[in-house]
């Protein structure tokens, strides 16, 4: 049985990648996911997981996660956004079309000259009936695989990572709060001991990858990434501008801790320090960057049905040359050349 951590990163409805490479992962009867560390999307997917796990094993997990994105998809006005659907299959023409359609450029422009707070006693957060759904007795168990929840206090600027019975439905709702769009989610914190507010962790842990250095915890962190490190074109559109903008702020707290890795490894190479003295993390990715790259902020923010679908078909598809690459080398080596990646 090979054991691995889980590492799913944020980024809106381009989650559903990470749904099809957990998918196609929960059909491997011989790797166990001992832990996961999710933010916004992430955090989603990782409840879903852990409450199917404990309801119904793999298959109960998959149809968690297929029930979870079907109603994602459900919050897609087809009346504004349904033409796009029929116009454009290819995610790449979605994803432009979308983010040049005139409802969704009046809402974009809309929440950068306005608060959520402005709506009053108006505002509802469309996910929390979706996330009030999910078994929180299962969620917060201490079976199955460990679950880190990560968000951001407002406050102090710092990643709170919650676990076990500190899951709630304001702690996932806090993960993935974009404060351009939701209101900060406020929760009795008992490690401030006082009321803290909470923004999308994917500003501070995106994931966190340091609850999973924990030495009961096997040493493979499998990163499920769907926030492009590298793109080639110059961004020169005010939309490519802000789509990139966002990308680099929701990558740069995973590089942080993929540096300090690094480092760490580095030190044990050169025998500065013992082995046993820092988890020696072994760092594997799943990503598709070519995909992500044709994609942007728009088909983040509006869950279309389509490219849902293919973004899962997408993530099964990485997922399934992952396996094939590099299945024998969990547990055994590390398959990302990080040395490279920060030389």
């Amino acid at each position: 049985m090979k054991r691995i951590n889980l590492a799913l990163q944020g980024g809106g409805a381009h989650g559903a990648f990470t749904w099809g490479v957990l998918d196609r992962l929960l059909e491997e009867d011989d790797i166990e996911i001992a832990s996961i560390s999710g933010a916004s999307a992430g955090a989603l997917n990782g409840a879903a997981v852990k409450a199917g796990l404990l309801t119904g094993g793999r298959e109960g997990a998959r149809q968690a996660l297929e029930d979870f994105w079907s109603k994602m998809g459900a919050l897609t006005d087809e009346r504004m956004f349904g033409w796009i659907t029929a116009w454009f299959p290819e995610p790449k023409k979605a994803s432009h079309a979308l983010e040049y359609s005139w409802p969704f450029m009046a809402a974009d422009t809309l929440a950068r000259l306005t608060s959520p707070y402005a709506m009053g006693p108006f505002y509802k957060n469309p996910l929390r009936p979706i996330v009030e759904e999910f078994n929180f007795d299962r969620v917060c168990a201490l079976e199955g695989p460990e679950l880190f929840v990560c968000a951001t206090n407002v406050r102090d600027g710092k990643v709170r990572v919650f676990t076990h019975g500190e899951i709630s439905t304001d702690a996932i709702l806090a993960s993935a709060c974009l404060p351009t769009l939701f209101q900060a989610v406020e929760i009795d914190d008992p490690k401030t001991g006082r009321r803290e507010a909470f923004w999308d962790g994917g500003f501070t842990g995106n994931p966190a990858l340091f609850p999973m250095f924990d030495p009961k915890l096997p040493n493979d962190i499998l990163i499920v990434n769907i926030n492009p490190v590298r793109r080639e074109k110059l961004p020169v559109t005010p939309q490519q501008i802000q789509n990139r903008i966002n990308e680099i702020s929701f990558n740069s707290s995973l590089l942080r801790e993929l540096r300090a890795i690094s480092f760490v490894q580095r030190l044990i190479g050169q025998g500065s320090i013992e082995e046993t003295a820092m988890k020696n993390a072994y760092v594997h990715m799943i990503a598709d960057d070519v995909l992500m790259n044709d994609l942007s902020v728009a088909t983040k923010q509006v869950p279309l049905p389509s490219v849902l679908t293919q973004l899962k078909s997408a993530g099964r598809t990485a997922a399934d040359a992952f396996l094939a690459a590099h299945k024998d080398d969990l547990n055994e080596r590390q398959t990302v050349d990080l040395a490279a990646m920060f030389g």
